[in-house]
């Protein structure tokens, strides 16, 4: 009995570990995706993209309806290409991290800075 609760505890140890291991994978891509944005560093940048990645931004116009605006990959890194570095600074808070196998989900509110002063924030996810 001894020697099951020792190789279970094992187990379970050994299983919390690789949790972690894949939740801290997962955050690094997002905070060097967010650190090549805030350095202006397209390679950087393109580095975490994936070649099928869906950018979309949720808000609301200026009649207050909410609409959805897809944005090019490309695009979106060409336009932090021209910045200069320190002039976006998306400062996040992981608040939750869901993985299952390939797929990761991460709920990050988060308070952006343009040139050093607060300009927004939302929530990425």
């Amino acid at each position: 009995m001894k020697y099951f609760l020792i190789v279970l505890t094992f187990l379970f140890n050994a299983a919390s570990l690789r949790a972690q291991t894949a939740e801290d994978s997962v955050k690094a891509a997002i905070n060097k995706m967010f650190a090549a944005m805030k350095n202006a560093d397209s390679e950087q940048l393109q580095s975490v993209f994936s070649d099928n990645m869906v950018l979309q931004t949720i808000s609301k116009n200026k009649s207050g309806a909410l609409t959805v605006l897809d944005e090019k990959p490309a695009e979106f890194i060409k336009q932090i290409a021209a910045s200069a570095p320190g002039d976006l600074d998306e400062q996040i808070q992981f608040s939750t991290v869901l993985i299952d196998g390939p797929l990761a989900f991460a709920w990050t509110p988060y308070s952006f800075f343009y040139k050093g002063k607060f300009s927004h924030c939302g929530v990425n996810s």
